[in-house]
């Protein structure tokens, strides 16, 4: 008898009630993702999986769960762990008591920097933690040829990655100009994974673009910001991911496109949510609650962060509480307001009433500790001629990752381009940090609501260059050394002096503090940077500023990008 025959003959003697199963949860409504209703029963769990539903079960462990609600645990279908500035032992500790049990992460934010080592580093470090992480092997390192990342990840590099048991299929394809247009570099990565998912990431696409796009291989999105795109999207037979993260706000304008006829190919995933999003407002349960607070009934708001997911990536036994499925289960008080008092991972209890009771020391490398390799820092660099009289400048939207595209009379001074905060235009810089190449990009941000001083960060998605933007030279000049001084990491300065600021020493992206300390130092740097400028959360949206795959303006490294036509422009029209 095969080692797998002998534990099924042990766990169909369970299932028969022939012995007790390990544990037997009593008085319990569950919440059931297959039928969408609500059913009074018991569920017996026995090594790692569901055994049974329905009352004459005894059990080892009895829990009588007083009538609280149980559904499976929560499956982000789509992050990056590398946004919450949170190492995976810690995002783990912060989202497990929240019913969060399982994740499919892309980390292309440590892959730009350090590559297949960093991606590496990233699957060690999420060993033997209350949360299960699954990932895709990452598509976009770099996202395009418009700037320059610490590393590059071919098809080669992506298949020697897909071997490992937890990397499911591609990650996000970004570069969805040169997917429609078959650069061969793409086709062969999409050659590799052909059969596997292949996430998708096509903001604004449609027609015959995305008829080119989809035959190419990629079936889902998560850039949709319209109910229009979204329903296009999903006819033409992508999964849509519905997004609610730190900055991109796209739930209430998506929630429409979930019906019963078309619920079966939706998610609802964060994405990019920071460390005192979640500590503020929560992880999936948030997502939850929103949905249900806009009319989304629970069970199938629960089906989309539970068994859709797991359906969608081919999970197979996750997402759902029944025979044979894996024991991921979560106890709620209620259907609206989500309070997680129990989580349970494959059947062993991980997380009660808000805390997790798994220790999470899992390390990350030391590596990842000398990433920031930056040019001489001073004014010098900084300077930049006024070369005409009209200039682009990149317009934040609110709650979205797209920029637009604003004209304006070009700020300067003594020949200099400057910031001109009456405007509300900033001085934007993106300074190359892998190589002290000195190569940088220089532009114009409008939006941010400039009024004093300086931001400066390591994080700037995807190749993660130093990005600063502000009023005055020497604020910026003292926010980028504070960054580097810390090895990576965000920093507020006024007046030539530093207000605040958050360390990121593993790839410049994350901390290994704890979590309750990087929620209260991303607080406090907020805190400060409202005296710098008027825009919420301003370095996550400074985080996309150089994302050269999501239309309309971006700024890189080698500077200025029309997304829409995928090339660089001038910074100046005359």
């Amino acid at each position: 008898m095969s080692d797998w025959q002998g534990r099924m003959a042990h766990l169909l003697e369970a299932a028969r009630g022939d012995r007790p199963a390990q544990l037997l949860l009593e008085n319990c409504r569950l919440v059931n993702v297959f039928s969408g209703q609500v059913e009074q029963t018991a569920v017996a769990v026995d090594d790692g999986v569901v055994v049974g539903l329905g009352e004459g079960y005894e059990g080892i462990e009895r829990i009588d769960l007083d009538g609280a609600y149980l559904s499976p645990g929560f499956i982000d279908g789509h992050l990056h762990v590398e946004s919450s500035f949170l190492s995976p032992a810690q995002f783990a500790r912060a989202v497990c008591p929240l019913g969060t049990s399982a994740v499919v992460a892309d980390p292309h934010e440590i892959a730009n920097v350090m590559g297949v080592e960093g991606f590496s580093a990233m699957i060690d470090a999420s060993e033997d933690l209350p949360v299960t992480f699954f990932f895709n092997a990452s598509s976009c390192v770099p996202a395009s040829p418009l700037q320059d990342s610490g590393a590059v990840l071919g098809a080669a590099e992506m298949s020697l990655l897909a071997r490992h048991p937890r990397v499911l299929g591609m990650a996000e394809l970004m570069n969805f100009p040169g997917t429609v247009a078959g650069f061969p570099d793409i086709l062969a990565k999409l050659e590799a994974f052909r059969g596997r998912p292949i996430d998708g990431h096509a903001p604004l696409l449609g027609g015959k673009g995305l008829n080119a796009y989809l035959l190419a291989g990629a079936d889902s999105d998560h850039e949709c910001t319209s109910l229009a795109e979204a329903e296009e999207k999903l006819a033409k037979g992508m999964w849509i991911m519905i997004r609610q993260g730190t900055h991109a706000h796209n739930m209430l304008d998506l929630l429409p496109l979930v019906t019963p006829r078309t619920e079966r190919r939706c998610l609802l995933v964060c994405d990019d949510r920071q460390a005192d999003t979640i500590a503020q407002r929560g992880h999936l349960d948030d997502l939850l609650r929103l949905a249900v607070d806009n009319g989304l009934d629970a069970p199938t708001a629960i089906r989309l962060v539970s068994l859709n997911p797991a359906r969608r990536f081919g999970l197979s036994r996750r997402g759902a509480i029944a025979p044979g499925y894996v024991a991921d289960m979560v106890a709620l008080q209620d259907l609206r307001d989500f309070q997680v008092t129990k989580v349970w991972r494959a059947g062993k209890l991980v997380a009660e009433n808000g805390r997790c009771l798994h220790p999470c020391q899992t390390p990350f490398s030391d590596a990842a500790r000398q990433t920031m390799r930056l040019p001489a820092l001073n004014e010098d660099l900084l300077r930049a001629p006024a070369g005409g009289k009209r200039a682009r400048a990149m317009a934040l939207i609110a709650n979205q990752i797209l920029t637009d595209e604003n004209v304006v009379a070009t700020p300067q001074r003594d020949g200099q381009l400057v910031a001109d905060p009456e405007r509300d235009l900033a001085l934007l810089f993106i300074i190359e940090r892998h190589k002290a190449s000195g190569r940088r990009g220089v532009g114009l941000m409008r939006g941010l609501g400039i009024i004093d001083g300086a931001l400066a960060s390591s994080v700037a998605h995807d190749s993660h260059n130093l990005v600063l933007v502000g009023a005055d030279r020497p604020s910026m000049l003292a926010a980028a050394r504070a960054v580097a001084a810390m090895g990576g990491g965000l920093a507020v300065a006024k007046g030539g002096r530093v207000l605040a600021t958050l360390a990121l020493p593993l790839a410049g992206l994350m901390s290994d503090a704890p979590y309750e300390d990087v929620a209260a130092e991303i607080s406090e740097l907020n805190m400060a940077a409202a005296q710098v400028c008027r825009f919420r959360d301003p370095f996550m949206a400074l985080s996309f500023a150089a994302l050269e795959v999501i239309p309309h303006l971006k700024l890189t490294d080698q500077g200025l990008v029309d997304v829409d036509a995928f090339g660089h422009v001038s910074l100046y029209v005359d």
